[in-house]
């Protein structure tokens, strides 16, 4: 049997829609008391498969709303499928939501430490690594201002600067780093490269198909919750492309 740091077998993921609108929580609450509450059933991924070697780059790509966020989330164990199977052999730096992790009412350094915490490292191990966060997120003149006043863009240095740190085994990247200006998105992208040199397997979301196929070695393409290809990175961006046309 082949080693794969990860495994998805037959996963569907199912989510309950509610079939009517319901304007406040009050009504909903009611309306669910008495048994009124409607709802559809909403396949968000449909028996998908998918195994990934040790130190392969996997890019996940597809329209809005195909799924692709929802398949990360799976793997990340944020969801649990609705039938099927999900085998993860590693220790996971999801980098998923932005601001995921943080708590907006703190500082840029409260917040590193409790991100470190949430990542399972120690006060000590998060000192001792500190201002090599702060210096790879370049944010010295900012660090003791509340995260609610940061933008985007440096919301998304700190949570990339955190969790690559340390080198995980799987990375997981959903078009985070889409907001970042360009010299940072390329020297996040250097520092990906540089994890996978050293072993660390990757899967990344973006829709800059040019990204996928500059950083990855494989792509699995997904649209309405379905699998439509996967395989060598170039091939399966090259027909996502054309069917987009």
């Amino acid at each position: 049997m082949e080693d794969y740091i990860v495994s998805v077998e037959n996963a569907t993921v199912r989510f309950n829609m509610a079939s009517e609108n319901i304007d406040n929580i009050k009504e909903y609450f009611v309306k669910l008391i008495q048994r009124k509450l409607m709802f559809q059933e909403f396949f968000a991924l449909k028996d998908i498969n998918l195994q990934i070697k040790r130190g392969e780059a996997w890019g996940i790509i597809g329209t809005n709303g195909s799924g692709k966020s929802t398949l990360l989330k799976l793997i990340s164990g944020i969801l649990k499928p609705y039938k099927g199977k999900v085998r993860v052999n590693g220790i996971i730096a999801p980098l998923i939501e932005l601001g995921a992790g943080f708590d907006m009412n703190l500082t840029a350094r409260e917040n590193v430490f409790l991100n470190g915490t949430l990542l399972g490292h120690s006060k000590k191990y998060m000192e001792e690594h500190f201002d090599e966060i702060i210096e790879f997120a370049e944010l010295w003149d900012f660090l003791d201002v509340p995260m609610k006043n940061y933008s985007s863009g440096m919301q998304a240095r700190l949570g990339f600067s955190v969790a690559t740190m340390v080198r995980p085994d799987i990375l997981i990247v959903d078009e985070i780093l889409a907001v970042g200006d360009y010299k940072f998105t390329k020297k996040c992208e250097q520092r990906m490269k540089e994890m996978l040199d050293g072993g660390t397997t990757l899967l990344f979301v973006s829709h800059t198909i040019e990204d996928i196929k500059e950083m990855c070695t494989h792509a699995i393409w997904i649209d309405k919750g379905i699998a439509m290809q996967q395989g060598l990175a170039e091939e399966v961006c090259n027909a996502y492309i054309a069917a987009q046309q």
